[in-house]
């Protein structure tokens, strides 16, 4: 399988660990994939994900550069926005990964869809990126702590907020594990 141009995310890549550990039985969604460039990193090393997302023609590159691949890998159409609806109902994941997109109505769905001792790796803006251009939309950008705040009931295994250099950015990062079920 070849690698896109895209570079895997650092959190991603510098996890990877805890996510060949995982004992995987659901696999990975790479929630709002895009290009997919996390997902297709994942599946490089043999970790199966479900590539989500609404964009048919990004989905269409993702699947393109699937025919080579021999890990699982599932590609799922979804518009993650509808009003009133969860698409994430009834699912279940190892782990999830989210980058780059906030859809608050979203976040208890991510957290009850990842199965317990799974993972969650989650990268987007904050309200500072506003100053270093798009995204500037507030309903986009997470408020200072968001982010950690909506996983304080996890495990924290990493987490990171504020300026980033290359390229120019404001973002929050973390890695949370959820309890093992009591």
């Amino acid at each position: 399988m070849s690698h896109s141009n895209a570079i895997v995310a650092p959190l991603v890549s510098d996890n990877l660990g805890l996510l060949q550990e995982l004992n995987m039985t659901e696999g990975v969604l790479d929630l709002a994939c895009g290009n997919g460039r996390n997902g297709l990193f994942l599946l490089q090393h043999h970790i199966p994900v479900t590539f989500a997302d609404n964009n048919e023609s990004a989905l269409g590159e993702v699947e393109q550069k699937l025919e080579a691949c021999t890990t699982k890998a599932q590609i799922w159409q979804v518009d993650l926005e509808v009003p009133g609806q969860d698409p994430l109902a009834g699912k279940q994941f190892d782990a999830i990964l989210v980058f780059n997109y906030l859809h608050r109505p979203l976040m208890n769905s991510i957290q009850n869809a990842v199965r317990p001792g799974g993972l969650v790796m989650y990268e987007t803006f904050t309200v500072d990126q506003a100053k270093h251009g798009r995204p500037s939309n507030p309903d986009f950008l997470l408020k200072p702590g968001e982010l950690l705040d909506s996983f304080a009931a996890w495990e924290i295994l990493s987490y990171n907020e504020g300026e980033r250099s290359n390229p120019v950015s404001a973002k929050a990062s973390l890695v949370a594990r959820k309890a093992e079920a009591q």
